[in-house]
């Protein structure tokens, strides 16, 4: 799959750019705060129809005093073309369109254009609350499996109706039983899921980490959930009671969590700053490679500013993976043009190289748009 040009208007602090890709390497230089990531987080939003950087408010990707902001991308995708847009209007609904046609529903275009983004925000993995890790999982999943990004949407309207239940007081016992009947039917397609993908995700990660890490470190991931011990039922019947106090559901699969270790120790407690880094990085390198396996889409692989916190010897071996030709259309950035440099010499196929500042972005010489 490959991004070959993009049109963005009014996103973040980028007024406009037309932009065109090489289908291998695309390099953006230029220093912090300028847009480079902005450039990044509008190819995430094409893929994913939202912000990887922002995570509730729609409109603060909207540049501040415009009305609405748009997004388009020329994609070709196992030999086919394929035109996707994105537009937001400030207190309106956004409108994602596919060749023209708009969807229904967002979720149906989750998976088409499978993306991984490794950014500084990838600490939250490490040292966030579960919500994040859950989020990690459930991106990777719904992007292969339509059929779990269905459950967890339904599973997740229950969990709203059942809370909305108890802030009213209701104790009808039959409405709470239907309820979080559909709630344990969903739940249990989730946590199948959940679990059957640690169990495939897990070695590729540990090939990562070692890749970058080298010898002498382990690293384990270990999935928590309710339903490790017992039914949703089960759970939500024990704990109706309690529930009823605190005035929410407290057992569920929205409760999940996957603990992180190295060496055995929680990785949020032990891991200095470049093990946390080079921790996440692996994450997502083995998120690229899961999707690979699963969707007939090559990934769009982001990569931003991701030499921060490591020392040379990672960094030397960060450059070997992203240099291999394993990978398919890489976008990277960075206020070091030597890392970037090093990256083009090693990879040997086309590449693009690109100057950001105060949200402009120029095509540089040297770069080669093959």
């Amino acid at each position: 799959m490959t991004l070959n040009t993009a049109t963005i208007l009014n996103y973040k602090n980028i007024a406009e750019a037309r932009l065109e890709f090489s289908p291998k390497l695309n390099c953006l230089i230029g220093n912090n705060g300028q847009g480079k990531t902005n450039v990044l987080d509008a190819i995430y939003y094409l893929s994913m129809c939202r912000s990887f950087t922002q995570a509730t408010d729609n409109s603060a990707v909207i540049r501040h005093g415009e009305p609405y902001m748009m997004l388009q991308g020329s994609y070709t995708r196992q030999d086919t073309p394929l035109e996707i847009s994105v537009a937001l209007q400030r207190g309106k609904r956004k409108v994602v369109r596919r060749d023209g046609k708009e969807y229904q529903r967002l979720s149906q275009h989750i998976g088409l254009l499978p993306v991984v983004m490794v950014s500084p925000m990838d600490w939250d993995l490490v040292r966030g609350s579960g919500e994040e890790r859950r989020r990690f999982m459930d991106l990777i999943i719904s992007q292969n499996d339509s059929e779990y990004l269905d459950a967890l949407i339904r599973y997740n309207k229950a969990v709203e109706q059942r809370n909305a239940m108890i802030k009213r007081e209701m104790r009808d016992a039959l409405l709470y039983e239907t309820v979080e009947a559909e709630m344990a039917r969903h739940a249990a397609l989730l946590h199948q899921r959940r679990s059957q993908w640690v169990e495939q995700f897990l070695p590729i990660f540990m090939h990562y980490y070692t890749a970058v890490a080298g010898d002498g470190e382990t690293v384990r991931l270990d999935y928590k959930s309710h339903l490790n011990d017992g039914t949703m039922q089960d759970h939500l019947a024990a704990t109706r009671e309690r529930d009823f106090i605190l005035g929410y559901t407290t057992r569920g699969i929205h409760r999940d969590d996957l603990e992180l270790l190295l060496n055995d120790y929680p990785m949020r407690r032990t891991g200095s700053q470049g093990q946390c880094k080079t921790y996440t990085i692996a994450l997502r390198f083995a998120q690229f490679d899961f999707l690979k396996a699963n969707n007939p889409a090559v990934p769009t692989l982001l990569l931003d500013d991701i030499f921060d916190k490591l020392d040379a010897s990672r960094v030397e071996r960060i450059i070997d993976v992203v240099s291999s030709d394993r990978f398919g259309q890489i976008f990277i950035t960075d206020t070091n043009r030597t890392h970037l440099d090093e990256i083009v010499a090693r990879h040997g196929g086309g590449h693009c190289l690109m100057h950001v500042e105060n949200g402009v972005i120029t095509t540089m010489k040297g770069g080669e748009t093959a």
